[in-house]
């Protein structure tokens, strides 16, 4: 038992002290709380005990929850707001009758498309200046050069993107304000469903971390922002309506949060089919759309083997309009929750419709994790960006793409090749490594013509090309080193393909095997010029792939979380997108590829829960390794 002056209330987590002005609610299952938090949490219709769910006989009522709550406690049914936070007052300003309750719907329409319209954004200046930033592209031969006399087959080129910067705040890391980070000004408002997981394994902490991390998303996204929620078990519900998150908007979703209970089964697919009819049947579109998923047990109503009686069929959890899309403009970015979620599931799900699965291991960073991901969510800069090759010498011919999860295309005469990249967070970098065939020739050879196209902030299309790749050709071979760019990100497809490798030798039971795969990448990885160079990315790979050769010591720890920790890791390496993996929210580990600035400064808000003083410079994820 903690000593009384450590004991926290599980509803809000802040410590529980008597005699300090606060007045303190014992159950009869002897579980202590604040009284304002329980009152308020009884007030929503809930009188089971948060943490054991034994039942009441009695339980707490208050007629006024009124502005005596100390400033540090004051929250909305539990969710924990900043101090001074003023969505708290405006909450108490609403009449009763107005609170949440009429929007939580006992039967749902049979057309969700009651969404709430677009607001009318008068940023249009902002938006066109920040606009006339630009994606910049860059390549990069593996060589420059190679003799006349030679033919090479496989050579290397690096195409290298990356997105324009968000505001100069963010770009350089600097915490502002929450009115600063809700701003639509330099992204794009976004659609977003959450669908969150209540079943009965939900029961307790869990649930009051869930909520309290939904609180962040809701205080974070703007009033050109809107969300709905789907709260599932044995069945789904959507709790409201596509709204917008504008003051009152903000209310009705934490009052709708904080009113959930937990119980029942996990029904996956159901929830997921409600939250995608919440995005189709809308009658206004933000241009850019999102499922956030978090579930911490297994589908226990759709899933089944195949038709071979093999492995389970997952795409059975994924609606069949998403599974139809090849341009992925609905991606589900999915969170499994402890040591019993089912990772290949949520994996599968967030594979199929292009987005990432993280793997939250502490229920603690619950929230840092769904920082992250908003973090990028609400910095997006760049929609639809195409990336097309062409050789340019009538003898190159492309040989292969290695775009990760990326859907390619190459012409039957391999003469020219795309690449759909999606939309790009702020400050996002993609490599894309191709191959081409190099023919003999006595005069410098240009290789390949690179543009791209994508929509900006403003809609319209934007057209970049680069100079052609080209290459010189000396009379005899040239001592030079290999491009490190080139070598870096053959050094990550490397070891994506060793961690994909060593999961098949797991699953397969065959452990030892594993670990000696990553171990024999881990030596290659060693011997390569760019970690012989001190690269950055390189000895990240080291570290994650360490990691995860730690977690395979034994069957039982894989299960636990070695599985969930590889799939989150192959995840991020397929779309070069962050997800968070055990330790990765954590400003102390190394595996932080593909943050960006906005992700770090989300994080640093959720970490430090309120905002520095002006000026502060906090430490700022550095940018992705690079020796450009």
């Amino acid at each position: 038992m903690l000593p009384s002056r450590l004991r926290k209330c599980a509803i809000c987590f802040d410590s529980m002290r008597s005699g300090h002005g606060q007045a303190l609610f014992t159950a009869e299952c002897s579980h202590k709380f604040h009284f304002h938090c329980i009152s308020s949490n009884v007030k929503h219709g809930n009188h089971v005990c948060p943490v054991c769910r034994a039942k009441w006989k009695e339980i707490p009522l208050n007629r006024s929850l009124s502005s005596n709550i100390p400033d540090g406690r004051r929250g909305i049914n539990g969710v924990q707001l900043p101090q001074q936070d003023a969505y708290v007052a405006l909450l108490h300003q609403v009449p009763n009758r107005q609170r949440g309750v009429r929007r939580l719907h006992t039967f749902e329409p049979t057309d969700f498309n009651d969404d709430e319209s677009l607001q009318q954004t008068e940023a249009t200046d902002s938006l066109n200046s920040r606009s006339k930033k630009t994606a910049e592209i860059s390549t990069y031969p593996e060589f420059s050069s190679i003799p006349q006399s030679s033919s090479q087959d496989g050579f290397s080129v690096l195409i290298h993107l990356k997105a324009p910067s968000a505001s100069s705040d963010q770009a350089t890391g600097r915490l502002v304000n929450e009115s600063s980070v809700r701003s639509p000004s330099g992204r794009a408002p976004v659609d977003l469903v959450t669908v969150i997981d209540i079943s009965g394994s939900m029961a307790g902490t869990k649930l009051a971390l869930l909520k309290r991390a939904m609180g962040f998303v809701i205080q974070h996204l703007g009033p050109s922002d809107r969300l709905s929620v789907i709260a599932f078990s044995s069945s789904a519900r959507r709790l409201f309506h596509l709204q917008r998150m504008s003051h009152y908007g903000r209310q009705q979703a934490l009052q709708a949060i904080n009113s959930l209970g937990a119980g029942g089964g996990t029904n996956i697919a159901e929830a997921l089919k409600k939250a995608t009819k919440v995005i189709e049947d809308r009658s206004y579109k933000n241009s850019v759309c999102s499922i956030i998923l978090l579930s911490d047990g297994q589908d226990t109503y759709n899933l089944s083997s195949n038709a071979r009686g093999g492995s389970k069929d997952y795409s059975t959890l994924v609606p069949q309009s998403i599974l139809d899309d090849t341009r992925r403009m609905l991606p589900i970015h999915a969170f499994g929750f402890g040591a019993d979620h089912d990772s290949d599931s949520l994996h599968s799900v967030a594979e199929a419709s292009g987005g990432t699965f993280s793997f939250i291991e502490d229920e603690g960073v619950m929230q840092d994790a769904f920082a992250q991901c908003i973090g990028g969510l609400l910095s997006v800069v760049v929609q639809e960006m195409r990336l097309n090759m062409e050789c340019v010498h009538p003898g190159v011919q492309l040989c292969s793409i290695k775009s990760g999860s990326y859907p390619s295309m190459m012409a039957r005469d391999g003469r020219s090749c795309s690449v759909d990249i999606g939309h790009l967070y702020a400050d996002e970098e993609r490599d894309i490594l191709l191959s081409v065939n190099i023919p003999q020739s006595r005069e410098q050879t240009s290789l390949l013509k690179v543009a791209c196209s994508y929509r900006d902030l403003t809609n319209e299309t934007i057209k970049l090309k680069v100079d052609e790749v080209k290459i010189n050709r000396p009379m005899s071979a040239i001592s030079e080193n290999v491009s490190i760019e080139v070598d870096r990100e053959r050094n990550r497809i490397q070891a994506a393909d060793s961690i994909e490798s060593a999961r098949a030798a797991a699953e397969r039971g065959a452990l030892a095997e594993a670990v000696t795969i990553l171990e024999d990448c881990r030596r290659r990885l060693s011997e390569s010029f760019a970690s012989r160079s001190g690269d950055r990315l390189s000895l990240a790979l080291d570290a994650e792939l360490r990691e995860m050769q730690e977690r395979m010591a034994s069957r039982q720890l894989y299960e636990a979380s070695g599985r969930a920790y590889m799939l989150s890791g192959l995840s991020s390496h397929s779309w070069q997108r962050a997800t968070t993996r055990g330790d990765s929210t954590e400003s102390s580990t190394i595996v932080h590829s593909y943050q960006t600035p906005s992700m770090v400064q989300m994080l640093q808000h959720s970490q430090s829960h309120i905002p520095s003083p002006p000026g502060q410079q906090p430490q700022a994820r550095p940018p992705r390794p690079s020796a450009r």
